[in-house]
């Protein structure tokens, strides 16, 4: 049922990887990099010559384009332009749309030909292994996860502020927040599809043996994070909105802590080398808590500012900003009067269970496109080729 491989790593060409990333909004993984494959000596004698070429041509440009334009997508000083015209995001997101119903060829109605390409991807962040599988499907759920990754940066770009035209701060405005949180649905859909449609496609144990970037746990927290930092932005909103109540703003609040608490959950278990940071008395207790909250978030963020490659946060805006000034300050006034009651153990301890309100926001409903019209002048070669195959090669 296919196999993996992982090897050192082999650089295949030069991968620019900046040292300076910037100012950074949303979290985004290191994009996973396609390697070139030989589509003619897998798929030669299976497959008319027209489609092979189609399948390598579609394939290569994503190749060479993730190759090229992957590492300046996270920086936030760059050009807003390809050499060829039109914004890199929309030119290698449109790239993997044009590749994805082509490929879901090799997977449609049991065909054997799924086990005949050995498809190769390598982070570009860790470049010291990568990994390759005999398995088409290995090769969707890559493309799915790409795709919601270019959504994230696509996000992190509009939400970070720009000069206004009063020409006084930087601001993020108001139709880049709403457009943000249409693209965060957009990801969590790409997501969610690889966890309930392609994950399932997969053996048990070869499941077990996908690069950490593609294990259940992770694409599950990368969903959870895109539908809670869509929650975040609909709160800061609420928050600048002289019209939004008290009573949406605090069931937003609840809904975005849920969010970041199921995607803790799911990534808590998981074999990462280097972990992913992990009445009166009761108000008190609460204020004092979310302060140590605060405090320990800010020291994960210095701590992920530093790591490389660089990167700042840009100024804040909505709910941290609101926070930031609320929350240090409160804590100071309402716990000096009531030092003695609360120790940071017994905070802790006490502080109260928020309101279990049902979560809003759901990733949009994605589905795998049919496999490309191409495909219907192959049906006889495909046969053949199902036929031919060796079951040890499975």
């Amino acid at each position: 049922m296919g196999c993996l491989v992982s090897t050192p790593k082999d650089s295949g060409g030069n991968r620019r990887r900046p040292g300076n990333i910037g100012e950074v909004s949303v979290y985004v993984p290191g994009l996973r990099i396609p390697k070139q494959v030989d589509f003619f000596q897998s798929l030669g004698g299976h497959l008319s010559k027209t489609l092979v070429e189609h399948l390598a041509a579609l394939r290569t440009r994503i190749v060479v384009m993730a190759g090229q334009e992957a590492p300046t997508i996270t920086r936030t000083r760059r050009k807003t332009a390809t050499q060829h015209g039109g914004s890199t995001l929309a030119d290698l997101h449109q790239a993997l749309d044009d590749y994805l119903p082509v490929l879901l060829g090799l997977v449609t109605d049991g065909s054997q030909l799924k086990y005949k390409v050995e498809f190769i991807w390598v982070n570009q962040e860790d470049d010291a292994e990568e990994t390759a599988m005999f398995n088409a499907w290995y090769e969707v759920l890559s493309v799915l996860h790409l795709m919601a990754m270019l959504s994230f940066s696509q996000a992190n770009l509009l939400l970070l502020p720009r000069t206004s035209a009063d020409g006084y701060q930087p601001k993020v405005s108001e139709e880049s927040k709403r457009a943000s949180v249409d693209i965060f649905l957009k990801a969590a859909g790409y997501l969610d599809c690889a966890v309930r449609h392609v994950l399932p496609q997969f053996p048990s144990e070869l499941r077990r043996n996908l690069p950490v970037d593609l294990a259940e746990g992770v694409l599950r927290a990368l969903c959870l994070q895109a539908l809670g930092q869509g929650v975040d932005i609909q709160l800061g909103m609420a928050i600048d909105s002289t019209k939004a109540t008290l009573a949406v703003k605090r069931r937003l609040a609840c809904e975005m802590v849920k969010y970041w608490q199921q995607a803790q959950d799911n990534i808590m278990n998981l074999p990462l080398s280097n972990g992913w940071e992990k009445s009166h008395g009761m108000a008190i207790a609460a204020l004092q808590a979310t302060d140590e909250y605060f405090k320990e978030s800010k020291r994960a963020s210095e701590v992920f500012n530093a790591a490389h490659p660089l990167s700042r946060n840009p100024p804040l805006w909505g709910t941290m900003k609101y926070l930031s000034e609320k929350i240090p300050t409160h804590t100071s006034s309402k716990v000096r009067i009531n030092r003695d009651l609360y120790s940071y153990e017994k905070i802790m301890e006490t502080a109260p269970t928020l309101p279990d309100f049902a979560l809003a926001l759901k990733p949009d409903e994605y589905q795998l496109p049919p496999a490309d019209p191409s495909w219907n002048d192959n049906v006889h070669l495909n046969l053949i080729g199902i036929n031919q195959v060796n079951p040890d090669e499975r």
